[in-house]
């Protein structure tokens, strides 16, 4: 296959090279890597929460308590993060990885590589948004 593109080749990519190998294979990677950050920041928080189980000294354990909950809170979001990156990686797998699942137009480059986990395009995710705010505002 040569070598991966770069950020800036798959950002300068004709439209017709939208998703094709190379780009798929770029996102596999991102992905991939993505997966390996998310596992270390969730082990880490974890070896980090279970040290701070082990402080004997009460004044010790309030101070750490607030962070604690911080840690928690990261972890608990990395965690949901994991799932959304496996789909992601099966819909490189299928062929719809970049397709909007509501429309079936192009999510984009731009929005991929800031959320390579993303299943709308733009704007069916800002439509979303705005239906969601509704409904809670109701």
């Amino acid at each position: 296959m040569g070598l991966m593109l770069t950020e800036k080749q798959i950002k300068r990519a004709p439209k017709k090279d939208y998703m094709n190998a190379e780009q798929l294979a770029f996102f596999k990677q991102l992905l991939l890597e993505l997966k390996q950050e998310t596992i270390g920041h969730i082990e880490e928080a974890r070896a980090r929460l279970a040290d701070a189980q082990r402080e004997t000294d009460e004044l010790d354990r309030a101070l750490n308590e607030e962070e604690n909950r911080l840690r928690l809170r990261i972890a608990d979001r990395e965690s949901k993060l994991l799932p959304k990156i496996d789909e992601a990686l099966k819909r490189i797998e299928d062929g719809s990885y970049g397709w909007c699942e509501e429309t079936g137009e192009p999510i984009g480059v731009d929005r991929l590589l800031l959320r390579p986990t993303a299943t709308l395009c733009a704007e069916a995710k800002s439509r979303q948004e705005r239906m969601e705010r509704n409904f809670r505002d109701a």
